[in-house]
Order: C-alpha cells, then structure tokens, then sequence
C-alpha cells in the first residue's frame, strides 16, 4: 500500500525546526506586548462572502487562489487567505469596536493556492497585527516603529529597509484610475499579460508589475501623488515627519499600492535583499472603509502582516539564530537497572523544580551503559546525570559533562540541584 504524502504546498514544521519558530514568535510576542497589543485567535474557516467582500472578487486571491468548498449545509465556507478580513469580522461581532480603540495580534495559518517555491507554500503563516479607532497618522507610525524594534530584536535591522507611500481616499483612487487606465490604453499591446488582465479589473496594480517593459511604459504614467487630496497628503507628511523623529529611516516609493482593494491612504513594505525576488518581508496599510464594508459602523483602522516562513528564511540565509535556540536538553538524566528508576525520576522532578527554565530528560526505555550514554549525547545535553545501584545506595550521582573534557565527578543527590544551577548559568 502505496504511503500517504503531505499535500504539495502543505509543508511539517518537525522538532528539529520547532526551536526556530518559537524563538520568533516569543520575540514578536514580548514586542508586541511591549507596546500593549492584545492577542486574537480566529478560526481558519469563514463564509466566503467574507472574503470576497474584503478582498474584492477581481482580485488574485478571490479569483484564483482561495480554498473554497460547499459544506454539507450547502453553505460556502473558505479557508482564510489571509487575516484581517477575519479579525474584522471577530471584533465587529463580538462589540470589540464600538466607541473604542483596540490594538489586537494574531498568528497562525493562512491558505491560497498558488505554485509552491521557496519562502511561499500553499499553507503558510502570518503574524498580523491590526488597530481600530485611531485616525491619525500617530498609529500608522506606531506600527512602523514596533517594527523596526522587531527587527533589531531579531539582529535584521540591517537587512531590511522601509518603502511607504499615501494611495489616498477611494474619490482620488477613482481620478487615478480613470487617467492611468487612459494613459495605458495606448500601450496594450506591450503589456505583460498580467498588467493587460489588470487593466479592466485592477489598473493600479499595474504600478507594482516586475515587467521591465511595463515598468518603462509607467516612468511617463501620470502619478498617484498629483491626484492626492489635502487630508492624505498631511497626514502622509505627519507620518513622515514622526519616523523622522523616531530614527526610522523610509523611503516613498510611488508605485507601492499593495494588493488589496481595501487599502486607503498609507500603504507600507518591509523589503530585503537578501532573498532574491521574495523580498517583501512585512507589509500593510490603512483600511478605513473595511469594517463599514463588512457591515459595521465606519471605524478607521490600519495593520499589517509578516510571513514566518519568509522571516525564517531570512534569518536561516543570514546566520543570525543564536545557538541557544536548538532544542537542546540541557541535562539528561540516565537509570541504569529497574531499582534504579523510581529515584532517577524522583532527581528529575528536583531538578526540573529547581532549574526553572532548563530542559531535563529522563532516560526511559531501559537499555545498556553505553547505549543510554549515547542517547545523552544525542539528546545535545550539556550534562548527564548517571544514577546505578551503588549511586543510589550511597545517595550520591554521577555527573558526566557531554560538551567538554572535564572529568565526571560523584555529588551528593542534595547538592546536585545547586551546582548544576551554578554550572549551567
């Protein structure tokens, strides 16, 4: 019988990769705990409509990517392509909003299917991070400079930069749009295929095309910026202004739109170079109008999302996971013969009670000297605590250090807790 396979996209995070993870979801967690946002948990289900009103239906996404199926109430559920749709629709429900400001986070898996590459697969997962209530650009910053926090936490601050741009209000989108879908009209035949599918559903996607003959036909486009009311560009300006003052450093990128419809005024990417073409590591926006779209009283809001496999990636490709973040065991407890184990557990319930924080492993399964000594080793244990007939009678341990050529000594059961504390601080 032919074995079963993980679907292609559909990726095992396995023990040895685990560390990895945690290390970075604590860092982003006690950040943004710092800053006072609160943790959300949101189902990885929704109606589709949902999405289709968030999204919008002319978009990548909708059109092609999700998961979308018939339950057997003949209902059409999605699984969530990405997260804000979903917070919007959890705080909304549940009166999180109403006469409030909220600063909320979350983290798990999104869906779309796309073609698998490196960095980018089927199901992936997001930390996304959302802010209702607050209208000026004060919030926007905020979040800007959380980030670059984030990033010095992680050792990237100098392997990522910061591209921001205003897209204004829906009204000036519409001038936009009309003048930038006229001035291409002419140069249809020279689009990519992409661009030219865009031009009727979503010309302003357009702008972001990585087609190089694309790209030269836009340096004579009319530009966003000149179509901009007079709120957006202050609060654009503010929002400068107060990075400025925060020593994060930006540059405005005019082409930047991102690629949702419900976007509005400030859009923002985290970008790296040292990821080849995947380079956009953060991103998000304001989104003003989305939970009005969703049915909720109109409340401004702005967030953003991070990819943990992108972020991964760029952590793996620049070294900069500390060794400390193995999964190592730091002592391994060993029972040689049967009378011998009731006290090797009760040791490791001891040291476990007094090494707060430490991983300690109790040898199970029986097995040799040797053969113990070497799962010790294995098990990336710094010391191994050896406990036998004659240890147990005389009330004393063998500790054995696994990571250098000091000599393995006899302590008294009582002592062991408190030179182990010492020796592994």
């Amino acid at each position: 019988m032919a074995k079963i396979q993980a679907i292609r996209g559909m990726n095992d995070i396995l023990p040895e990769q685990s560390p990895v993870w945690q290390y970075v979801e604590d860092t982003v967690r006690k950040v943004l705990s710092q800053y006072g946002y609160q943790e959300i948990r949101m189902p990885v289900v929704e109606q589709t409509e949902l999405f289709k009103r968030s999204i919008g239906e002319v978009t990548d996404i909708v059109e092609k990517e999700m998961y979308t199926f018939d339950d057997r109430n003949g209902d059409s559920l999605t699984l969530r392509p990405e997260g804000t749709a979903g917070c919007v629709r959890a705080a909304e429900q549940h009166g999180l909003l109403f006469n409030q400001t909220r600063r909320l986070w979350y983290t798990g898996p999104m869906f779309r299917h796309e073609r698998p590459q490196k960095g980018r697969y089927r199901q992936f997962h997001q930390i996304g991070v959302e802010c209702f209530g607050m209208a000026g650009p004060d919030i926007d910053a905020e979040l800007l400079i959380l980030t670059a926090r984030l990033w010095q936490a992680l050792g990237l601050a100098e392997h990522t930069r910061l591209e921001i741009n205003s897209i204004g209000t829906a009204e000036a989108r519409r001038s936009f749009r009309s003048a930038l879908v006229e001035y291409l009209s002419d140069f249809v035949d020279e689009l990519d295929d992409d661009s030219k599918r865009r031009l009727e559903s979503n010309p302003l996607r357009i702008l972001d095309s990585k087609n190089a003959r694309t790209q030269e036909i836009l340096q004579q486009a009319p530009a966003l910026d000149d179509y901009l009311d007079d709120e957006s560009k202050e609060h654009f300006q503010t929002l400068r202004s107060l990075l400025e003052a925060a020593g994060v450093q930006y540059t405005v990128n005019p082409r930047l739109v991102r690629g949702l419809d419900y976007y509005g005024k400030t859009v923002f990417e985290w970008i790296t170079d040292s990821l080849g073409a995947q380079g956009t590591v953060c991103a998000g926006g304001r989104y003003d109008g989305l939970v009005e779209q969703l049915g909720g009283k109109p409340t401004v809001a702005v967030g953003f999302a991070m990819g943990l496999e992108r972020l991964i990636l760029l952590l793996e490709t620049l070294d900069l996971i500390p060794e400390s973040v193995n999964g190592d065991a730091d002592v391994y407890v060993t029972a040689m013969g049967e009378s011998t184990m009731a006290t090797a557990f009760s040791v490791a319930e001891s040291l476990r009670s007094a090494l707060h924080g430490r991983v300690v492993i109790s040898h199970c399964g029986g097995g040799s000297f040797k053969s113990q000594m070497k799962k010790a080793d294995k098990s990336g244990a710094r010391y191994a605590v050896i406990l036998g007939e004659n240890e147990v009678a005389s009330g004393t341990v063998g500790l054995k250090p696994l990571r250098s050529n000091e000599d393995q000594r006899d302590i008294g059961m009582t002592e062991l807790a408190s030179v182990l504390k010492g020796m592994l601080a």
